[in-house]
């Protein structure tokens, strides 16, 4: 029984009397067969890879390959023998996990950033926070006659500033205060 196909080329001018050239795939050429135009394996393992054959002969075989491939419908063989010639070449490079093992340490990884990515955001809350009491430090400093109460919010304490009444650098009427008043009151409070 023949599983490989026969690959033609065109004749060159010198040679038109003589039947084409007959180059078998990967693997016909391994396994010393005849390949033929009706090779199940000629789509897969071209001539000019015959590693890639190699890798999945040595750990499936070639007559589980060529079942496996009969088993399946047309539009799913080319994704299965590129899943057997990776799982093959993980097999050879880990004899014992395998794919497993390349997925656990892949899940490891991303275990590991997730937790980096935890601490990163962690880092910029407690920044935002303490710029938050900063400025609110700060407007204290600046406006010490406003009250002040602390709310907590989702965890995080928000302080809450209210405006008193009356403020001391206006007597009866906010509408003439002016950018030198607040420069006055602010060299007052030592800013």
């Amino acid at each position: 029984m023949e599983h490989c196909r026969q690959q033609n080329t065109p004749p060159s001018p010198d040679q038109n009397a003589t039947p084409p050239t007959q180059y078998p795939c990967a693997a016909c050429k391994s396994l010393r067969r005849r390949c033929s135009d009706k090779c199940v394996l000629a789509p897969y393992f071209p001539s000019s890879e015959p590693l890639r054959f190699n890798i999945v002969h040595k750990v499936y075989g070639a007559s589980n390959i060529i079942r496996r491939l009969q088993e399946l419908p047309e539009h799913q063989r080319s994704d299965a023998m590129k899943s057997m010639v990776y799982e093959a070449a993980a097999r050879i490079r880990d004899p014992v996990y395998g794919c497993a093992g390349t997925v656990t340490l892949l899940q490891q990884q991303i275990l590991g950033l997730q937790e980096e990515l935890a601490k990163a955001q962690a880092e910029i809350l407690n920044m935002q926070c303490q710029i938050a009491n900063l400025v609110s430090l700060n407007w204290m400093e600046m406006f010490p006659w406003q009250e002040q109460e602390t709310i907590n919010v989702s965890g995080l304490q928000q302080d809450i500033i209210h405006i008193s009444e009356k403020q001391p650098w206006d007597d009866s009427d906010t509408t003439n205060f002016s950018l030198e008043q607040l420069c006055t009151h602010e060299k007052a409070m030592g800013i």
